[in-house]
C-alpha cells in the first residue's frame, strides 16, 4: 500500500540505481538574484505610496490617481498570474526570472520619460509613469511566484523553509527601503525626477545578473525526492486539483487576505496618517518597523518551521495575533500625538503578519502536492490580488471628506483631506474574520513531506534487498 502510495505521489520511479542527492553553491548565487530583483520589484511598486501627496501635487492630479500607479499592480496581476504559473511550471525557472527582470527593468526606465524636461510632454507625463508601472507589475507574478520553485529546485529538505523565507522576505525589504528612501529623496515635488532615477539602479543590476550569470533552470542532479518530480503534474491538471482541494482554497482564500490587507495598509499608510498630523517621515518610518519586525518574524518563524515541521500551528497562531494588532492599530491610528503606540503596533503587525508568508507559501506546496510549486503558489498570488482590489476599492469608498484641518501635515488636493476611520476600523474587523475562520477550518496533511519519507523507506528497502541477493 505504501509503494502505491509513493508511486501516485511522485510518479513513476526510476528502473535503474537509486538516484543520488546533491546540492550547489550556485544555488546561492540564484538566491541573491531572485533577492535582488524581489526587493526592486516591491521598490518600484511602492515609490509613491509614501510620497503621495507631493506625488499628487508635483503631476497635478489627484491622491486616486497616485493611488492608481500602486492598484494597477494588483489588476495586471490577476490575468497575467496564471500566465506567471504556466511560465514557471512549464518553460522553467530560468525563463520566468529572466522574463522578469527585463520587464523590470524596463518599467523603471519608462517611468524615467515621466519627468525628463527636453519632452516637454506636459499632462502626458503622467502616463508614462502609468505605462513603467505596467510594465513592473507584468513582472511582479514571475518574481513572487519564484521563491517556493526555487527553494524546491535547488536546496535540500531542511533548508527550503529558510530559503522560501529569504527570496520571499525580499519584497517586504524592497517596500522598507521605499517606505525610508522615497520621504528621504522627496522633501519637496521637484526630487521626484531624482527618485525615480535612484530606483532604476537595482532594476538595471538585476537585470544585467539574472541575464549573464542564470545559465540553467534546474540543477544537472536534484537536491531532494521531490525535485526530480518538480514538474509532474501538467498545468491544467494541476489546476484542476487546485480547485478540488478544500484545505487549499481555504488556505487561498484566507492568506490571499492576509497578502491584500498588507497591501493596502503598505499603500495607503501615509494617507491614513496625515490628516491625524503625523509627518510623511513618520509613516515612513512606520512603513519601516512594519517591515523590519516582519522580516525579523519571518526569519525566527522560518527557522523554527524548518527544525519542527509545525507549518499549521505557527500559521494559525500568527494570523490571529497579527489579528490583534491591526484591531490595536485601527483604535490608535484615530488619535492625536500617539507616535509610540503606532510604532508599537505597526511593529507588531509586521512581526505576525509577514512571519505567515513564507511558511504559508511552503504550506500551500504541502497540501496541493504533486501540483508544481509556480501553479499552488501562484493561485494564491492570483486570489490575494483579487482580494486587494477589492479592498482598495472599498476602503477608499467608505473615507469621508472632511474640512481643511489646522493638524492635518496631507498636501491637499482639490478635494481636501479624508478620514480613514471607518476603512481602517472594516480593515482590523476583516482580518479578525479571516484568522477566526483559517483556524476553524483549515486542516490538512503534509503531502510533500509525507511522500518523501516513503520514497525514502522504499530507498532503503531496495537497498537492502540489492545487498542480500547472492551472488550466481
Amino acid at each position: 500500500m505504501e509503494g502505491a502510495e509513493a508511486a501516485s505521489l511522485l510518479g513513476e520511479r526510476s528502473l535503474g540505481p537509486p538516484a543520488e542527492f546533491r546540492t550547489y553553491r550556485r544555488r546561492w548565487f540564484l538566491l541573491a538574484v531572485v533577492c535582488l530583483l524581489n526587493c526592486s520589484n516591491a521598490m518600484l511598486w511602492l515609490t509613491f505610496a509614501p510620497v503621495a501627496d507631493k506625488t499628487a501635487a508635483y503631476f497635478h492630479i489627484s491622491l486616486e490617481t497616485v493611488n492608481w500607479l500602486s492598484m494597477v499592480y494588483l489588476l495586471i496581476s490577476i490575468p497575467f498570474g496564471l500566465v506567471a504559473t504556466w511560465v514557471l511550471d512549464s518553460v522553467g525557472l530560468r525563463c520566468a526570472v529572466v522574463l522578469s527582470a527585463w520587464l523590470n527593468m524596463v518599467g523603471s526606465i519608462t517611468r524615467m520619460f515621466s519627468v525628463l524636461k527636453f519632452l516637454s510632454l506636459g499632462s502626458q507625463s503622467y502616463w508614462y509613469l502609468f505605462i513603467g508601472q505596467c510594465f513592473g507589475a507584468l513582472a511582479q507574478p514571475l518574481i513572487i511566484f519564484s521563491p517556493t520553485k526555487l527553494a524546491a529546485l535547488w536546496f535540500p529538505d531542511h533548508q527550503r523553509a529558510t530559503a522560501n523565507m529569504i527570496a520571499s522576505m525580499s519584497n517586504p525589504l524592497g517596500i522598507l527601503i521605499a517606505n525610508l528612501l522615497s520621504p528621504a529623496l522627496v522633501p519637496e515635488g521637484k526630487h521626484i525626477p531624482l527618485m525615480l532615477g535612484i530606483y532604476a539602479v537595482p532594476a538595471v543590476t538585476a537585470c544585467a545578473l539574472a541575464t549573464l550569470g542564470i545559465h540553467e533552470k534546474v540543477p544537472p542532479t536534484p537536491p531532494s525526492a521531490s525535485a526530480t518530480n518538480s514538474n509532474s503534474q501538467p498545468f491544467f491538471t494541476g489546476l484542476k486539483m487546485l480547485l478540488r482541494n478544500k484545505p487549499y482554497i481555504i488556505l487561498a482564500v484566507c492568506f490571499g487576505g492576509g497578502i491584500g490587507m498588507f497591501t493596502c495598509f503598505s499603500a495607503l499608510l501615509e494617507q491614513i496618517l496625515c490628516e491625524k498630523g503625523y509627518s510623511n517621515d513618520f509613516a515612513g518610518l512606520n512603513g519601516a518597523l512594519f517591515t523590519v519586525c516582519g522580516l525579523l518574524g519571518a526569519f525566527l518563524l522560518g527557522m523554527y518551521v524548518d527544525r519542527t515541521r509545525k507549518f499549521i500551528e505557527s500559521t494559525k497562531i500568527s494570523f490571529c495575533l497579527s489579528a490583534l494588532a491591526s484591531i490595536m492599530f485601527a483604535v490608535t491610528s484615530r488619535f492625536r500625538h500617539q507616535a509610540i503606540m503606532l510604532a508599537i503596533t505597526s511593529s507588531l503587525f509586521g512581526f505576525f503578519g509577514f512571519a505567515i508568508y513564507p511558511i504559508a507559501m511552503e504550506l500551500a506546496v504541502e497540501c496541493s502536492y504533486p501540483v508544481g510549486e509556480g501553479t499552488s503558489t501562484g493561485l494564491i498570488f492570483v486570489a490575494s490580488q483579487i482580494e486587494g482590489v477589492i479592498l482598495m476599492i472599498l476602503l477608499q469608498a467608505l473615507t469621508v471628506h472632511v474640512s481643511e484641518d489646522p493638524f492635518s501635515t496631507c498636501t491637499l488636493d482639490q478635494d481636501g483631506a479624508l478620514d480613514w476611520t471607518t476603512p481602517v476600523l472594516v480593515l482590523a474587523g476583516l482580518c479578525s474574520g479571516m484568522a477566526c475562520f483559517y483556524v476553524i477550518f483549515f486542516h490538512t496533511d503534509y503531502k510533500r513531506l509525507r511522500a518523501e519519507t516513503i520514497s525514502a523507506d522504499l530507498v532503503k528497502t531496495e537497498d537492502t534487498a540489492t545487498t542480500n541477493v547472492p551472488e550466481s
